[in-house]
């Protein structure tokens, strides 16, 4: 899901492109890391493994050359993304044997803090902007786009689903580790890839008229040649016409990463919904939501969160379970309950929890990576 994003798009186009996309199709990319068989370090070799995958298009070089990214296409239900997914794994274990052991999670738990970086002239380019703190960039997430379908309808449901960005990143939340130390927080990444610019939650958009007017903007500034480099943790995607989702942190199973996926398209639908029906959608400000975005990726699952009008604070797992139970009616339509049953399970037990409790019960952090390893296909 890769597209030549190098020229702004007017409003007019950018309406046109929204209107046209199928409504609630659902793709996934997954940033995988790949490890050291031996050692369970980052291992440099995503060029190699790409050789023997011999240009299959559902998988792609990232940043660091320790990674590659998984590419579903786009379909009509969670459960085939879901297949798509599992099948790369599989696919991308298999061509990997004797190079590298794939791993998902967050952030690997005890490289070093900088990396190696793949050659390319995107690579190139992003490194002779950020400098080392390009080489920093070693994060991996789980990145899905659904398409809303109608432009208006796109406007309105971004703006109301940044609301709902902590829930999905204390859900998510698997990156506990940095570096080899315990960080204190449930997930590490977001303050990593926030020395970058343009991240976090995205403001409003408001309209299309505006969101072209800050394309122009970038791009005559000089500093934002692509759509693709807002890595705001939900934009619009004007190549694909549809919204994506940044916020997770990368699935350790296949399970878990079904079950994010499941409610994100859900969620999707249930606000697309509530639009058609005329019912209001609130867009809440920036910063309310950055305070329990804040909690998300300090205390995951364990997080309260201040109601967004109230201030009224409830235990993050309550609120995410509330928001399952809101969202189920459109999983079952859609096909995805099974799949959205694994966010329930997740909601139990988080990732950046089984990390810790893994670290505890194997004699330490440096005994994670290769338990990542492990549960890649499960």
């Amino acid at each position: 899901m890769t597209a030549d994003l190098s020229t702004p798009l007017d409003a007019f186009a950018l309406r046109r492109r929204f209107d046209a996309a199928a409504g609630l199709t659902v793709g996934v990319e997954e940033e995988t890391m790949l490890l050291d068989p031996a050692t369970h370090d980052l291992a440099p070799v995503a060029g190699a493994v790409l050789a023997r995958l011999g240009g299959d298009a559902r998988f792609k070089p990232e940043l660091p050359a320790s990674q590659l990214e998984i590419v579903t296409v786009p379909v009509a239900t969670a459960a085939e993304a879901v297949d798509q997914l599992a099948a790369a794994r599989r696919d991308l274990v298999a061509a990997a044997d004797g190079l590298a052991l794939p791993a998902a999670a967050g952030v690997h738990p005890t490289a070093a803090v900088e990396g190696i970086l793949n050659c390319g002239a995107r690579y190139e380019l992003l490194q002779a902007q950020y400098r080392t703190i390009a080489r920093r960039q070693l994060v991996a997430g789980l990145q899905i786009h659904v398409a809303v379908g109608g432009a208006d309808r796109t406007l309105a449901v971004h703006d109301a689903l940044r609301s709902h960005l902590p829930e999905l990143a204390a859900l998510a939340a698997n990156a506990p580790f940095h570096a080899g130390i315990d960080t204190g927080l449930a997930s590490i990444r977001p303050t990593i890839s926030a020395q970058l610019p343009r991240q976090g939650v995205p403001p409003p958009l408001e309209s299309w008229e505006r969101f072209a007017s800050e394309l122009r903007w970038g791009s005559a500034a000089g500093g934002v040649p692509q759509a693709r480099m807002w890595w705001w943790e939900l934009r619009p995607h004007p190549a694909f016409g549809t919204l994506e989702l940044r916020v997770p942190d990368a699935q350790t199973t296949v399970a878990e990463a079904a079950g994010v996926i499941a409610l994100t398209q859900a969620l999707v639908a249930t606000l697309a919904d509530r639009f058609d029906a005329g019912q209001p959608l609130p867009v809440a400000p920036t910063w309310r939501i950055e305070e329990n975005r804040w909690a998300a990726l300090r205390d995951g699952l364990d997080a309260t969160f201040a109601d967004l009008a109230t201030g009224a604070p409830a235990p993050a797992r309550e609120r995410i379970a509330a928001l399952i139970d809101a969202v189920a009616p459109a999983a079952a339509r859609l096909g995805s309950a099974a799949q959205l049953e694994q966010a329930r399970a997740l909601l139990r037990d988080g990732g950046a929890a089984r990390q810790r409790t893994i670290a505890h019960e194997r004699g330490g952090i440096v005994a994670v990576p290769g338990w990542l390893a492990e549960r890649f296909l499960a």
